[in-house]
């Protein structure tokens, strides 16, 4: 156990740790809209991204560790082996978002995986805050409220992901229509993972409100 872990009480151990891993999260989202916006610098900017991930799976594999040697929890260990899981895929489909936009080695970004990528953004914003709330949960309505802007977000990058495909097949470079597609579908699935996060928070916000 580190000197961190030994000045913080065990049962704010775990929120402390959700807090850093949706921080993590929230800075990796950033910086992929940074990158979508700005298709410069391709390799520098998703090697950020790739140590934000790093870190991100430092604090999940964290969690886990410490839910196994914790026997009192201020949350149901299922609760909180979700919930890590949850971040942990989210961060890790902006992750491989970058990924792909570097190795399928394309020429630029477009105006779709920038929405996409400001809408991860967005939805990471509204985890964080929600994430913070459950530290106490004294107000399950702002949890709730946030959780709910998340699954408006998730349904936006629907629409935003089906007009992208649409504006794709009108297009005839079938390479390119293969990489793209994949892009705009890995963008979107963030966004999936975003209200899976969502979905686990507003249970906590109901169970312990």
């Amino acid at each position: 156990m580190g000197l961190r872990e030994l000045l913080i009480p065990q049962d704010k151990i775990f929120f402390e740790m959700f807090e850093r891993q949706a921080a993590i999260t929230r800075e990796a989202a950033y910086q992929l809209v940074t990158l979508s916006e700005d298709f410069t610098n391709v390799k520098e900017k998703r090697h950020a991204i790739e140590l934000l991930e790093h870190q991100g799976d430092q604090i999940t594999h964290g969690i886990y560790e410490q839910l196994n040697r914790t026997f009192i929890t201020p949350l149901d260990p299922e609760e909180i082996s979700r919930l890590a899981s949850a971040l942990d895929d989210v961060m890790d489909n902006i992750d491989s978002s970058a990924e792909k936009m570097f190795y399928y080695g394309i020429d630029d970004t477009d105006i779709h995986m920038v929405e996409l990528a400001k809408l991860i953004h967005l939805s990471v914003v509204e985890i964080e805050g929600a994430v913070k709330g459950i530290r106490s949960i004294k107000d399950p309505r702002y949890i709730e409220e946030r959780c709910i802007e998340v699954n408006r977000l998730e349904n936006l990058a629907d629409d935003v992901l089906a007009q992208a495909v649409t504006d794709l097949f009108k297009t005839n470079d079938a390479i390119a229509i293969i990489k793209l597609k994949d892009i705009y579908e890995n963008l979107e699935t963030a966004t999936d993972y975003c209200e899976d996060v969502a979905n686990v928070l507003s249970d906590i916000a109901i169970r312990h409100s």
